[in-house]
């Protein structure tokens, strides 16, 4: 179809209404194939291509599974208040806080006010990292010659910046992310071994505590041996659900949680928001 007139483009455009390629929004969501909820629920379902980013608005107490199909997905994640950048996801503190270095199923992604930002609800992958934060410009040339958004081995970095300048963030605000999917463990030594992924099929899914504000760049982790950029398509769906109660054995589960919990607790209700 010829598209050297504006007429040409239009019809060629219009041409495509249906087609569904293989890393896409699904728009609307509840029209996602298999749903892992009732259809209606759903309000997310993207799969984001590898070398891309992703973002979103969340609700509290909306579900967030991510999915790595085929095994070389790795999704480097930062939250944010809906409204409040300033407090933010902070990989230190989430650590620090909870006596373990390690991401899964119980634990939760703090911010530096020690109030939850979200909590892991399951987890089947284990291959995750709280210590590296995402790759940069400077290293991705390094490593494979372009490290720009729009190259073939785009940093996560980069990419971050371009799904937090859509919601109105600057590069400044960019912390350390976390990554899923991709695992380091620290030796006796104290170096970092890298253990890779859990092979194709692994899922976590994280429940928002409060209105958060999610930014994904699906990249190599930074300290992937492998000489080439390799990176697979990552799942992303998300659901209407019900925040963490008092009561909930994740609430209860460690002093500290149940501390970070009432913090949480605390500021919403006096926000008129719990």
């Amino acid at each position: 179809m010829a598209t050297a007139t504006p007429y040409g483009a239009r019809a060629h455009a219009r041409a495509q209404d249906g087609t569904r390629a293989e890393a896409m929004p699904v728009v609307p969501a509840r029209d996602w194939p298999e749903p892992p909820c009732e259809a209606g629920r759903l309000v997310w379902a993207e799969t984001v291509a590898g070398g891309t980013c992703t973002h979103r608005v969340l609700a509290r107490g909306t579900e967030l599974r991510l999915t790595d199909p085929h095994g070389d997905a790795c999704a480097h994640l930062l939250l944010y208040v809906d409204g409040r950048p300033w407090e933010r996801l902070n990989a230190a503190d989430t650590v620090k806080v909870q006596w373990n270095a390690y991401l899964g199923e119980g634990r939760l992604l703090l911010s530096d006010q020690g109030r939850v930002l979200a909590s892991v609800v399951a987890d089947t992958s284990g291959h995750h990292d709280a210590l590296c934060g995402t790759s940069t410009l400077v290293r991705n040339t390094a490593r494979y010659g372009d490290g720009t958004p729009q190259g073939p081995s785009p940093a996560g970095r980069e990419l971050l910046k371009l799904a937090a300048a859509k919601n109105g963030l600057e590069p400044r605000d960019l912390p350390p992310s976390l990554s899923f999917f991709q695992g380091v463990e620290v030796r006796d030594d104290g170096a970092l071994e890298f253990t890779g992924s859990a092979g194709p099929g692994g899922s976590v899914s994280l429940r928002a505590e409060q209105d958060v504000t999610v930014l994904i760049a699906n990249v190599p982790h930074p300290v992937d041996p492998r000489p080439e950029y390799v990176s697979t398509p990552l799942e992303v769906l998300a659901w209407r659900a019900a925040p963490t109660r008092p009561g909930d054995p994740l609430w209860e589960a460690t002093p500290e949680g149940r501390r970070a919990f009432l913090n949480t607790a605390e500021f919403l209700a006096s926000r008129g928001l719990a």
